[in-house]
């Protein structure tokens, strides 16, 4: 159904009470029937509209007997169990209480929205305690439904305490999790000595008020022993925050809960070898009691009872403390090889010695436990830190995932794939990042997790059987990918490997996202400057096709006429009119060509030995009408070096210089070509006297398009920057600067290469 709204779909479909994730409890202990065929309550969140079709018990039942509902064989089985008067009664009044808190929310949505006075939210939040235990799923359930008729939030926590945690409960615990997320509940999980501590902190951080946990199933013995039971410990300390206790009939493939142990079957080796460890130390205090007291023996067991305590556990110290308490009695307290202690004070030894070694075991055991949890919990800070250092310093979405592939290998000891979407929408595909090689199979589930965003593949509810699991990189807006992870051990992930895992999704998740946001950012503003470019482009090169182009339209007009044919004059001036026009046509496109050529890097120099004088007469030359209006002063030192140029290209570039001066400077200002050698290198100046460059202006007026504010209309706006481009190609450089008294000065510097080879005599 997601997925076919996901796809734009509308879904009508009908469902019947029983089949509500958070009715299933209720379902079986009215009926005595387990429906397995369940979906999430969040199914009924996401109706637009909902509609109740109700019949009488009587009016179904006929239906059943009609053959409506079930084949015939099944009618006679149906009638008497789940279709009995007394269920469909029970089923008929969910189904009536549902709809109806439903047409509640609705109602109190339309009061809020139409501002009408009424009942508003009381503030409300639940915190429901998790656990591996299979009555964990009936504890969400019932939050679930408690949080929707209070129309509150509602959270489950796991507390992580010292003690193991077999692997069958650890699948346990991951499915109880996942029900709380498919119902729509928060999961938190949290790390501590003490469930009750850990639960209270919480519930005091998130602002709960109203903690759900399950009944005792202890004996009441066994929680004295422990200090008491968790919902004692909740009442005594909750203070402000309601604790409520719910129970209810035990699953029928529920295994029989056992109290929690510090250890689990297979470990009750270690008992053995505290017990042997309190035995080695009595033969050694027997062997040395000639030397030693009684008092000294003791306090040698109680040094083995604090060793067992750090390096075994907390049950063995205490199995010890009693060995080595009674052995200490027996067999070093006068009269010794009996339990009877002649003076008073070695009765006060005994129980003092039985009181510390007990304390003190349990004690050390204590901290040794919580320094096992501080270093687990400083091993995943320092992942996640080392993680995030590394990724956020990353320069590109290559290298994130890199990263994000080794360190998630490092970690979890697992070959690691990484699926992104395709460009355009496309499929997904492997990236090279990946060490996984994934085959058709796995790479099918893959493309699925893509696609629909949910995790698939090995350990999931979502195509099991394969090989790897995937988990989707996603983000509050999108899914930009998964990760696939097959770890080289056969077991799944503990649970807090698990949750470290999620957080390192998350977190690689969001550097990506940053990436994509990042080279969209840089796309955007590179389409932005290239639609300026255009129309700036488009502009320029608009304002100056037409002038020529209307000249010479103009001049050969007049040269069609008869009469104006007729007059030599007329005729001369306006070829001239059309000649100039081609050459500024001819410019404009060199310009454009040469631009292209520039950005493209195919620009090829013909260099070849040249003369700087000739090259400064050609390019006077071919400017001759533009240069009429201003007087021209050549200043060229005698006997300049020879230069390795392409001639036609800096020429280019100094007929640019010279049509810059011409056009932005008042007609009669003079111009001014200079040209001499500084050492090993070659200067060409061309000043001008008109109104000069200002300051800020100077690097600017060389890039593209870019015009000095109040300066006249025309041109592209590409002629100084095709000049220093034109010239930085041969290894030279060119400047502006300011001239005293007004003006600008274009300096244009060019290498002298080596002597030229001589050019050899004429044979005759």
């Amino acid at each position: 159904m997601q997925e076919l709204l996901a796809a734009g779909i509308n879904v009508y479909t009908t469902i019947n009470v029983q089949h509500f994730e958070s009715r299933a409890d209720a379902v079986r202990q009215i009926t005595g029937i387990t429906v397995h065929e369940t979906v999430p309550d969040s199914i009924l969140d996401m109706a637009d509209e909902i509609e109740l079709v109700d019949l009488s018990p009587e009016d179904l039942r006929k239906r059943l007997a009609e053959g409506k509902v079930y084949t015939p064989e099944r009618i006679e089985t149906a009638a008497g169990n789940f279709f009995r008067v007394g269920n469909l009664t029970a089923l008929r009044e969910m189904a009536l209480r549902l709809t109806a808190e439903r047409v509640d929310h609705q109602l109190q949505d339309y009061m809020r929205v139409k501002q009408i006075a009424g009942p508003w939210k009381s503030g409300e939040r639940l915190l429901v305690a998790v656990g591996p235990s299979p009555f964990s799923e009936q504890l969400i359930r019932w939050t679930r439904r408690m949080a929707y008729n209070l129309e509150a939030p509602w959270l489950a926590a796991y507390i992580e305490t010292p003690a193991e945690v077999t692997a069958e409960q650890q699948k346990r615990l991951a499915a109880n999790l996942a029900l709380v997320r498919d119902l729509g509940g928060e999961v938190i999980v949290t790390a501590g000595t003490s469930v009750s501590d850990g639960l209270l902190r919480l519930a005091r951080q998130r602002n709960v008020t109203q903690i759900v946990v399950g009944k005792p199933l202890r004996h009441p013995v066994q929680d004295w022993l422990r200090g008491g039971s968790l919902v004692d410990h909740l009442i005594r300390a909750s203070g402000d925050i309601d604790i409520y206790v719910v129970t209810g009939d035990q699953p029928a493939d529920a295994p029989r809960p056992r109290p929690p142990s510090d250890a689990p079957p297979a470990a009750w080796g270690r008992y053995l070898l505290a017990a042997g460890i309190i035995v080695a130390a009595t033969v050694l205090n027997l062997l040395a009691l000639p030397i030693i007291s009684y008092q000294a023996a003791g306090l040698i067991e109680l040094l083995a009872v604090l060793l067992i305590a750090i390096y075994i556990g907390r049950g063995p110290a205490l199995l010890a403390a009693a060995l080595s308490a009674v052995s200490w009695n027996f067999l070093f307290i006068e009269p010794r090889f009996t339990f009877q202690i002649s003076r008073a004070e070695d009765v006060i030894l005994f129980v003092l010695y039985f009181a510390i070694a007990i304390f003190t075991g349990n004690l050390t055991a204590k901290l040794r436990t919580q320094e096992r949890q501080a270093r687990r919990n400083a091993d995943r800070t320092l992942a996640l830190y080392t993680l995030a250092r590394e990724i956020a310093g990353a320069v590109d979405m290559e290298q994130v995932l890199r990263l994000a592939v080794a360190q998630i290998g490092r970690v979890f000891d697992a070959e690691v794939a990484v699926l992104l979407p395709g460009p355009g929408g496309s499929a997904a595909v492997a990236h090279p990042a990946g060490t996984l090689a994934l085959d058709d199979k796995a790479f099918s589930v893959g493309l699925w997790a893509v696609e629909n965003g949910r995790p698939a593949g090995r350990f999931t509810d979502t195509l099991p059987l394969a090989t790897v699991q995937f988990i989707p990189l996603k983000t509050a807006a999108r899914t930009v990918g998964v990760i696939g992870i097959r770890t080289r051990q056969p077991e799944r992930l503990s649970f807090d490997q698990q949750a470290l895992l999620e957080t390192f999704i998350n977190q690689i998740a969001l550097v990506i996202e940053r990436e994509l946001l990042d080279e969209a950012a840089e796309q955007s503003a590179m389409l932005q400057e290239s639609e300026r470019l255009y129309t700036t482009l488009l502009n320029s090169i608009s304002h100056e096709l037409r002038t020529p182009i209307a000249a010479i339209t103009g001049a050969a007009s007049s040269l069609l006429d008869a009469a104006t044919s007729a007059s030599e004059a007329a005729r001369v001036e306006l070829t001239h009119s059309i000649h100039s026009a081609a050459g500024r046509l001819n410019r404009l496109v060199e310009n454009l060509l040469d631009m292209s050529r520039l950005e493209s890097g195919r620009l090829q120099l013909k260099r070849d030995w040249c003369d700087v004088s000739e090259i400064i007469g050609v390019a006077v030359q071919k400017l001759q009408p533009e240069l009429q209006r201003h007087p021209l002063t050549l200043v060229i030192a005698p006997h300049l070096p020879l230069i390795q140029a392409d001639f036609v290209l800096l020429e280019q570039a100094l007929v640019n210089l010279l049509d810059n001066a011409s056009h932005y400077t008042p007609a009669g200002t003079p111009i001014t070509i200079t040209a001499g050698q500084q050492g090993a290198t070659v200067v060409i100046s061309v000043q001008d006297a008109g109104p000069g460059i200002p300051p800020d202006d100077l690097e600017r007026i060389f890039d593209k398009f870019y015009r000095v504010s109040g300066t006249a209309a025309g041109g592209t706006g590409l002629g100084l920057s095709i000049s220093r481009g034109l010239i930085e190609a041969h290894g030279g450089t060119l400047s502006a600067d300011h001239v005293p008294g007004g003006g600008a000065e274009f300096i244009l510097r060019l290498p002298v290469p080596a002597a030229p080879p001589p050019v050899p005599e004429a044979v005759t």
